[in-house]
């Protein structure tokens, strides 16, 4: 029989010991970090290797056939394959394409999907804005977007209407759009529908960027069209560089409306013609971050010498009793202090929370000032939409009529604040914590004692608090 004890407290000690040579600075600094949805935390020894590479070596533009061009373009393969062989996804099935971010991977991939006359874009209400921004591409070729619902307080799709809408026939190309884990408010969203969506003629696009710093996605067990991710996510460094994972047979549907440096392998001038370089190298506009890619294989080196599923646990164990101590809080008058927005409990959902504070007349406490209070404490946290509208809408009850008064109001142009005054009596936003590799009971510990503050207090006498 499995030593259950005995695994935890090796699990525990693993983790401490990371937490002491590799993120020292947070305890140094009295940091309390949960934005890991945000942004990850980068290991000590990946800055240090990144640097002592650059230091010991040169490297020169890979679009060229110099030493130093060769050096650079044998990194940039060999990172490749270390991307390939972390999502166990077959070189012969998928191509890795380096983007500044996932944003722009999902930008190559809106612009180049081949909508036309009768096709169709399937969306979640649960999408990051990047990827309803697909919608305006569609919207061009004259394919309106489809939305399926969540539903409060589990933030859940409705599956039976997603699966009716994967089942209704139509169109000669057809996207599904969703995310692997919601970055709103963690519920994790089953792989499973990939492969339904495709049995019906469906390309997915899975944005991963919430789930893989904290979950494994196997990629010949889940076979997507396109994946996009940011590494900063998984690994805290180096910004401005992610990847756009996609097979083979469905890079081939895309057509890219413009050509750039790089991405060619003739273009002429005169003559008005260019011919698109073949596979993943026609999407890598212009020249790749070269400069960072051994920090992305550095990277994910260090995750791998942990292991995908121990951060897993490791996070799960910490988002139980986060969870549990925030739920149990409650006024004298038995109203929760906590109005989540999420799943109660770790069934389907990742370490990402959203909630309001409530105060014990039952109004939200403002977030900003729940931001302002909480960075006087050493916390950082996140607060508002989180690029989510659709999660943000739902969360806070705002109907459809409502948004589009908002919208005929100011046709032209509306900043936030113009948004915020005309929703006046509803919610602006919601409070995010999240955790991540780094974490510890710690971080718990002190998110909960935070929390406390707001037992008992009148949400209006809180701003003389900061």
């Amino acid at each position: 029989m499995p030593n259950h004890e005995a695994t935890e407290d090796a699990s525990e000690l693993l983790f401490a010991g990371l937490r002491c040579r590799e993120y020292s600075r947070l305890d140094a600094g009295r940091a309390i970090y949960l934005d890991y949805t945000g942004a990850g935390l980068y290991p000590q020894s990946l800055i240090t290797r990144h640097s002592q590479v650059l230091a010991a070596q040169v490297f020169g533009n890979p679009h060229s056939g110099s030493p130093t061009s060769l050096r650079s373009t044998a990194l940039l393969e060999r990172c490749r394959q270390r991307v390939l062989t972390f999502f166990d996804a077959s070189p012969d099935e998928y191509a890795v394409i380096f983007t500044a971010n996932a944003s722009q991977a999902l930008k190559l991939v809106g612009e180049s999907y081949p909508f036309g006359d009768g096709d169709r874009l399937l969306l979640t209400f649960d999408n990051h804005n990047s990827v309803l921004g697909i919608r305006e591409f569609a919207r061009t070729a004259g394919v309106a977007a489809e939305y399926i619902p969540i539903l409060p307080p589990d933030m859940r799709v409705v599956e039976p209407a997603l699966l009716r809408a994967l089942d209704t026939p139509g169109g000669t190309h057809r996207l599904f759009a969703y995310p692997a884990q919601s970055n709103f408010s963690g519920v994790q969203h089953p792989l499973e529908w990939i492969e339904r969506a495709q049995a019906q003629g469906w390309d997915v696009l899975l944005d991963a960027a919430a789930f893989v710093p904290t979950n494994r996605l196997d990629l010949r067990r889940w076979r997507p069209a396109y994946v996009v991710m940011s590494f900063y996510k998984m690994f805290g460094y180096p910004t401005g560089v992610g990847a756009l994972l996609a097979r083979h047979s469905a890079l081939r549907r895309l057509r890219r409306p413009w050509f750039a440096g790089g991405t060619i392998t003739v273009a002429s001038v005169q003559a008005d013609r260019h011919y698109l370089a073949p596979g993943g190298t026609g999407f890598e506009d212009g020249t790749v971050n070269f400069l960072a890619l051994p920090a992305v294989e550095f990277g994910l080196e260090f995750l791998e010498s942990i292991g995908i599923d121990a951060i897993h646990q490791h996070v799960r164990s910490l988002t139980a009793p986060l969870l549990d101590a925030l739920l149990n809080l409650h006024h004298d008058n038995g109203r929760r202090v906590v109005a989540l927005y999420g799943p109660a409990n770790l069934e389907r959902r990742g370490g990402t929370l959203a909630f309001n504070f409530v105060d014990p007349r039952g109004d939200d406490v403002e977030p900003g000032l729940v931001e302002r209070l909480a960075g006087a404490d050493g916390i950082s946290l996140r607060t508002g939409c989180f690029c989510n509208p659709g999660a943000g809408e739902v969360s806070l009850g705002l109907s459809k009529p409502e948004l589009e008064a908002c919208f005929l109001q100011m046709p032209q142009r509306m900043s936030y604040d113009d948004f915020r005054r005309c929703i006046v009596g509803k919610g602006t936003g919601a409070v995010r914590v999240s955790l991540g590799l780094a974490s510890n009971m710690a971080d718990v510990h002190a998110m909960v004692a935070f929390a406390r503050r707001f037992v008992n207090v009148d949400c209006r006498t809180l701003a003389g608090d900061v």
